[in-house]
């Protein structure tokens, strides 16, 4: 799945960040870009609890637009007006996500320039890495191709955990 990409838009909280760049990791996303100044400040606080960061780069942009990686559809996922709900998207093969900020929304300009808009229909908003988590697992819960099975579980879980289904 390294043909996905993630956009934040200035993001606020080092934690969010943090998960994001563990979901990032967990699902293979390609890089992480962000806008805005305000997770600098922020950032020396190490969220980042799986070292995601060592295979996911993370770069600060100052346009998620000129971001975006060649052949990539840019998809917007913020609560908007006239968006497609996540259970009925259809992910492209290659995508470039851009996410809301915590405290704001897309720029009207990146959300006219996007190939799709979608929503995760809940009652109220979720955090930044939760969003970023539901996107992931809809993207692979969707892939008939997807990797499963016990040697994914053996490669992936902690070593403390050596449990089976009896």
């Amino acid at each position: 799945m390294r043909k996905v990409s993630i956009g934040l838009t200035n993001p606020k909280s080092p934690a969010n960040v943090g998960a994001v760049l563990r979901a990032a990791g967990c699902y293979q996303a390609g890089q992480i870009f962000y806008s805005g100044t305000r997770y600098d400040y922020a950032a020396k606080f190490h969220t980042d609890t799986k070292n995601a960061s060592q295979n996911v780069p993370l770069q600060q942009s100052p346009c998620l637009l000129q971001a975006k990686p060649a052949g990539a559809k840019l998809i917007c996922v913020d609560l908007v007006e006239g968006a497609v709900p996540l259970p009925e998207f259809e992910h492209p093969e290659q995508a470039y996500y851009v996410f809301g900020p915590e405290d704001g929304t897309i720029e009207q300009g990146i959300i006219d320039a996007a190939d799709a808009v979608v929503y995760v229909p809940t009652k109220g908003c979720m955090n930044l890495a939760a969003s970023v988590n539901v996107l992931l697992y809809d993207r692979l819960a969707k892939d008939l191709n997807r990797n499963q099975g016990d040697d994914l579980i053996k490669a992936s879980r902690d070593t403390n955990n050596k449990v089976k289904v009896r």
